[in-house]
């Protein structure tokens, strides 16, 4: 099997829940550890956090802080996180990127995933046929990806112009569905 790193994003400062997500506890775990574990249960190797807003506090959480990549200009949006990531990223042959509020992805979504892993690689986990959460990506296209992400829309727009993208059925694993407000948290 193909060497995937994993790549969290929790820069953002969660405007519309009122702090950053990263921060925010649900059954008694930070979103950020949460998600981490999902990752590294899920046999990602080696993992990147990507931080931003109250980096400090969030890196705390984190049971390597080694493991943390600052990015500079995340208030920029998801793009400035996604190249910072990227870039830090030590070599493998493709990295399931996740995101740090989406606590229905499970370790066993990111399984799933990994089985399509390899250089060459453009995937999504898809819900009742929806394109979601984590995205797969093959080394050959972290440049391409890192030189056309922007704002807050990371890589869908580079997505976009992909007709190779591998939807990956991760309905009864999981649920993609995020979480903007601390409503979302009690569904």
């Amino acid at each position: 099997m193909a060497e995937t790193a994993g790549l969290l994003l929790a820069a953002g400062a969660g405007r519309r829940f009122g702090r950053p997500k990263a921060l925010v506890e649900l059954d008694g775990e930070p979103l950020v550890r949460r998600a981490l574990r999902v990752l590294t249960e899920g046999g990602c190797g080696p993992v990147r956090v990507v931080l931003g807003a109250q980096a400090e506090d969030a890196r705390a959480l984190l049971p390597d802080p080694s493991i943390a990549v600052y990015a500079e200009d995340w208030a920029a949006g998801m793009g400035a996180s996604l190249r910072a990531g990227l870039r830090a990223l030590p070599p493998a042959d493709a990295v399931l990127v996740h995101l740090v509020d989406l606590p229905g992805v499970t370790p066993e979504v990111v399984r799933r995933m990994l089985e399509w892993s390899s250089p060459e690689v453009v995937a999504r986990a898809a819900y009742e046929g929806k394109p979601g959460h984590p995205v797969l990506f093959g080394r050959r296209w972290w440049p391409a990806i890192a030189e056309s992400a922007n704002g807050d829309r990371g890589a869908r727009d580079w997505l976009k112009t992909r007709e190779d993208v591998r939807l990956v059925d991760c309905s009864e694993l999981g649920s993609g569905t995020d979480v903007d407000t601390p409503a979302d948290l009690n569904p």
